[in-house]
């Protein structure tokens, strides 16, 4: 993989992952209706985040698939899970059991061997 599909490659997982992080921090709220909690979210500043990260991801997306094949972009694309889960771990202190240590670690292993031979 040349330099630019790596940085490249690094700012989509970035983007996918902080915006996935913002909209999660949106939806957490203590507001007891569903139409407080959409006015909630909708004027918070993470869902804004949210929305912005995922359009310049769009963007970002189109950037990788034009230095890389669809195949392998995807492939690598998978690593997104892997940091969000890790995120979601550190972030919001959410559990990892053994299925999805293991999980996380096979799409991992995925993602290295596609990325060698990319």
């Amino acid at each position: 993989m040349t330099s630019l599909a790596i940085f490249i490659w690094i700012l989509n997982v970035t983007l996918d992952t902080v915006g996935h992080i913002a909209l999660k921090r949106a939806a957490v709220t203590d507001n007891e209706t569903e139409l407080g909690r959409w006015k909630d979210m909708l004027s918070s500043i993470p869902i804004w985040i949210g929305i912005v990260c995922f359009c310049l991801e769009f963007v970002v997306w189109l950037a990788f698939l034009s230095v890389l094949s669809l195949s392998q972009g995807v492939l690598l694309g998978a690593i997104n899970m892997v940091s969000i889960v890790i995120a979601g771990k550190i972030i919001f202190k959410e559990k990892l059991d053994r299925n999805r240590i293991i999980g996380i670690s096979l799409i991992t292993l995925g993602v290295l061997l596609v990325g060698i031979y990319a």
